[in-house]
């Protein structure tokens, strides 16, 4: 019985004779390799290249889903992989200064924790 599940899984439209299955396995890797950056400072990080993983992510989230028959794998994966390089683009735009306050939203903010301290 149990050799004739696996034989069944093996020979399906998603088993590991297809795309289907070996695409999410390799794309595993940018998923463990983008939480593994997480704990790097942020100067390691390429702001280009995390980029272009989110919107690869992005545009193969919608393959996925579009392909018959459906790759619930490689949509999970990319699903995943998607807020994770955003994160990793927060902190590198964070790091470069790209996401600081103006100056008089800064003094406003300080202004406010004065208010609140006394």
């Amino acid at each position: 019985m149990a050799a004739s599940k696996f034989r069944a899984f093996v020979n399906s439209p998603m088993g590991p004779k297809t795309t289907h299955f070996w695409g999410p396995v390799s794309n595993i890797g940018l998923l463990a390799s983008a939480v593994a950056d997480i704990k790097k400072t942020p100067d390691m990080i390429s702001g280009n290249m995390t980029v272009a993983l989110f919107g690869y992510s992005c545009s193969f989230m919608r393959f996925a889903w579009m392909v018959q028959p459906r790759n619930y794998m490689l949509l999970a994966c990319h699903t995943c992989n998607a807020p994770i390089q955003f994160y990793q683009l927060s902190r590198w735009a964070k790091h470069h200064g790209y996401l600081e306050l103006k100056k008089e939203e800064k003094e406003d903010q300080v202004a406010l924790k004065t208010l609140k301290v006394v």
